[in-house]
């Protein structure tokens, strides 16, 4: 429950309302962590809040966060700038099961699925399945939606990605002058990916009706929804489990999620609104 006080020593504004702040510990080592896993980042004075690891473990230096500026909390965060300390607390919370093979023990396609700024909880898992793809690994594939061509994140990591051989495809619900890319639902990308639904798995994270939807058209696909995994968000106060702030269902998120798998009760909560 004690923060560990870190040095912000990076800082990279990604959209108008989205900054990825770099950390190092004033003492002691960088903390371990699994792709999918959160850390509660204090802003001291103010508050704090849980947010998503958005780095790889692989990646050697400071921890990455991905903020994007919606409330007090991660007003202060956005705003501050090298130099400036930050609390951290963590990691939490369950991860995207990478590593996880299929039943016959050969490497599955993994299709990864992002709405907006959800692709910052996934790029750690994406940077690890791209490496492991190089090493033989099953084929990745990486569908980006955004509401407009500003709030892509990550542009040059998908581009990174494409040249390491994924499949990156994106789409914008709203059009710019200079946009010649696709524009609709990123559930319309689903049927243009060559992934095998047979001996696909899937990861999303966005908006919670995107990945009703999302998971719903890949299980009509064919793909088993049992590898199937969504990352789901409530209210993280204590990031133990403990104060029960984060409840949705038989789920204390912060401790049973917020990675979970989209089969049996899951599809039904996806349904659920944040009270």
């Amino acid at each position: 429950m004690t923060p560990v006080v870190h040095r912000v020593v990076g800082r990279r504004r990604e959209t108008d309302d989205v900054v990825t702040i770099q950390l190092e510990p004033v003492s002691g080592t960088r903390l371990e962590f699994r792709p999918g896993q959160f850390n509660m980042l204090s802003a001291f004075g103010i508050g704090e809040a849980a947010i998503s690891l958005s780095g790889a473990p692989r990646d050697p230096g400071p921890l990455r966060h991905t903020v994007r500026d919606v409330g007090p909390v991660s007003h202060a965060l956005c705003q501050s700038d090298v130099g400036d300390l930050v609390g951290v607390r963590g990691p939490f919370g369950s991860d995207w099961r990478i590593g996880d093979r299929s039943e016959d023990g050969r490497d599955r396609d993994t299709v990864v699925v992002a709405g907006g700024i959800g692709l910052a909880p996934l790029r750690g898992a994406v940077q690890e399945l791209v490496a492991a793809s190089r090493e033989n690994g099953g084929r990745v594939f990486v569908l980006v939606g955004a509401r407009d061509p500003s709030q892509i994140i990550f542009n040059e990591d998908l581009q990174a990605w494409a040249d390491d051989g994924a499949y990156v495809d994106l789409t914008v619900d709203r059009a710019s002058a200079q946009w010649s890319g696709r524009v609709g639902l990123v559930t319309t990308l689903l049927g243009r990916a060559p992934f095998d639904p047979a001996r696909t798995r899937a990861l999303i994270c966005g908006p919670e009706i995107m990945m009703r939807f999302t998971a719903r058209a890949l299980v009509d696909m064919g793909v088993d929804q049992r590898a199937i995994l969504v990352s789901l968000e409530r209210n993280m106060e204590c990031g133990l489990g403990w104060c029960g702030h984060c409840q949705l269902g038989p789920f204390l998120l912060c401790r049973d999620g917020p990675v979970v798998a989209y089969a049996g009760v899951v599809s039904d909560l996806l349904a659920e609104r944040e009270r």
